[in-house]
């Protein structure tokens, strides 16, 4: 915990997103210790509203107040009541404001140290607060009743405590205190609070942080105002966000490139390096392919007109003519009828020996004689 000479040091330290908490003196508050009949709790902030509107001689619009409830049952409930005039709250939150910090929640410092020590039951605590001592009557950790002191001498104390007991009697408060807590710093008049109240107080420290509490006395504006803020961060969060994500993107895309161009250039490298023996292997394929069909058995001539003859339907169907070159075979010939013709060139299709070739067969002439003059085409795959 670092400790500041005032709050225009702390403003100096903040960031936009830090999450502030104003902590009022209680000398820039009315503290009230209201009892209700028991309502909807819908209905309290508007009787509490009330009650604060009667005790402030500022106009209501000037004034943001809270509530926090004590103690409650069927018929009664016994309210802390706490309001500020806005004017006085801009200007003490003057060096925040000036540089575009609103805090999230305004509250009372005296609350946040009742909350923080004595949660339970009453208490009685005194700290100063600048050149004042506060003394803050808590019940269950909520504010009950506030004074301060102008100057911290015993005798000041023996006068004022006294009166402070009685004005918490006549609001009803128990003064036989439980608890009496006086803060570190206070120490020199631990005897004479003791001598007043016939206990020895307890010591407190500095809270770090301080108990949470519901009181927000933070005006309706400054919550727009920091609503507003925060939607400008979020987005702008976002925008960052979104932005990182585009540029990895965009850094993964061109490591992609770079990898497929290192990639592709080895496959260059390769196909250069490789580009004599597959021309090699080209050349060696095309002479085989030339010599096919002087060394392959599937080409000779007489292999080629024997499966021709074998694929014949029947022996009136006769081959005319034959002429074989390195990679055609021309056959004509004559059938009683194109049927027949049709039939041969199928059968030649289909023989195992010939699946080397791919035949067609021109439309078959008709002569004089009815009988069908074809020719088949044959050539190598």
């Amino acid at each position: 915990m670092r400790h500041v000479a005032d709050l225009n040091e702390a403003a100096g330290l903040l960031n936009g997103g830090d999450d502030i908490v104003f902590a009022l003196p209680v000398n820039a508050v009315l503290a009230q210790r209201l009892r209700l009949p028991t309502v909807d709790p819908a209905e309290f902030d508007a009787m509490v509203r009330l009650q604060v509107e009667k005790a402030f001689p500022y106009p209501p619009e000037e004034v943001t107040s809270d509530f926090e409830i004590i103690e409650q049952n069927e018929n009664d409930s016994v309210i802390s009541s706490v309001a500020v005039h806005n004017p006085r709250l801009t200007e003490l939150a003057g060096p925040l404001l000036s540089r575009g910090y609103i805090p999230r929640q305004v509250t009372v410092y005296a609350a946040q140290r009742a909350a923080s020590h004595a949660a339970r039951g009453r208490a009685l605590i005194i700290y100063r607060e600048g050149e004042k001592l506060v003394s803050a009557i808590s019940e269950n950790g909520k504010l009950s009743l506030i004074r301060t002191v102008d100057a911290a001498e015993p005798k000041q104390l023996e006068r004022d405590l006294p009166q402070l007991a009685l004005s918490a009697e006549l609001q009803g408060i128990d003064t036989d205190f439980p608890t009496v807590l006086l803060d570190e710093s206070c120490l020199p008049l631990r005897d004479t609070i003791e001598r007043i109240f016939a206990q020895r107080p307890g010591l407190m420290r500095m809270e770090a942080p301080p108990a949470t509490v519901k009181l927000n006395l933070a005006p309706e504006s400054w919550r727009k105002q920091r609503a507003a803020a925060v939607r400008q961060r979020e987005w702008r969060q976002r925008l960052l966000w979104a932005g990182g994500a585009y540029v990895a993107a965009f850094l993964f895309f061109a490591l992609y490139v770079v990898i497929i161009r290192l990639q592709v250039g080895h496959l260059d490298k390769v196909i250069r390096r490789d580009a004599p023996r597959v021309e090699f292997v080209k050349n060696t394929e095309a002479a085989w392919k030339a010599l096919s069909p002087a060394i392959d058995p599937h080409y000779y001539p007489i292999e080629v007109l024997l499966h021709l003859f074998e694929s014949l339907p029947n022996p009136e169907v006769r081959i005319t003519v034959y002429d074989q070159s390195a990679r055609n075979i021309s056959v004509q010939g004559e059938a009683p009828s194109a049927a027949l013709a049709y039939q041969f060139a199928e059968k030649v299709k289909k023989h195992p020996d010939l699946q080397d070739f791919t035949f067609s067969l021109q439309t078959p002439r008709i002569l004089p004689n009815d009988h069908a003059q074809f020719r088949l085409e044959g050539k190598t795959k």
